[in-house]
């Protein structure tokens, strides 16, 4: 007697990259906007609620590649050791997050914005994002950091470095096919940004 090795159909997360791939290729070939979720749904050979099941609205599948990275960026943060340079943890932990980037592996929504017709609304909904890493590196400085204004520098040193990781993964975006891996643009100019926060006479103590 054959034996069941699994339940029928396309497994859950098969579903969800079909879902991200569909978009991602709709995007491009017609424009956010005149893209529907309809359409997506038909390309990637799922219903409607299955869509539900992983997405809220259809903007969400623009930022994918960026939620992952601010769960990955906690996480990294969440295994630092109790002790030791949180700036230096800050650094390792926001170079294993830009190590799940590889060069070919550049969100559309940083390499194609244009042709994918990205309005000001949806460029608000990235800085969100990119303000959530600050986030969460504000929420491990703070939890580390003592002394005179403790809260103060962590959210300062939080803001500077994603800014400065930021600027990292726009040049890396734009460098097209012949960039390099995400982390060593991000290694680049984020270490000098995070040595300049280095205690001095005890203001990190």
């Amino acid at each position: 007697m054959a034996i069941s090795t699994g339940r029928a159909g396309r497994p859950r997360a098969s579903s969800q990259q079909m879902l991200e791939e569909a978009a991602s290729e709709l995007f491009v070939e017609n424009g956010y906007a005149k893209t529907t979720i309809e359409q997506i749904t038909r390309r990637a050979g799922v219903s409607r609620n299955t869509f539900f099941n992983y997405f809220s609205s259809k903007s969400e599948l623009l930022w994918v590649e960026l939620d992952a990275s601010i769960r990955a960026l906690d996480e990294a943060l969440a295994d630092a050791a109790p002790t030791g340079d949180p700036l230096e943890q800050v650094e390792i932990a926001l170079a294993a997050t830009a190590r799940g980037f590889t060069a070919d592996r550049a969100p559309l929504v940083l390499t194609q914005y244009d042709v994918m017709g990205i309005d000001d609304e949806l460029r608000a909904a990235g800085l969100a994002r990119a303000l959530g890493h600050a986030d969460v590196i504000e929420r491990f400085l703070a939890s580390r950091l003592t002394g005179v204004d403790a809260s103060l520098r962590a959210r300062a040193i939080a803001l500077a470095v994603v800014g400065a990781a930021a600027a990292a993964v726009g040049r890396w975006a734009s460098d097209g096919p012949a960039r390099q891996p995400l982390v060593s643009y991000v290694e680049r100019v984020v270490h000098p940004v995070v040595r300049g926060f280095e205690p001095d006479a005890g203001t990190l103590q």
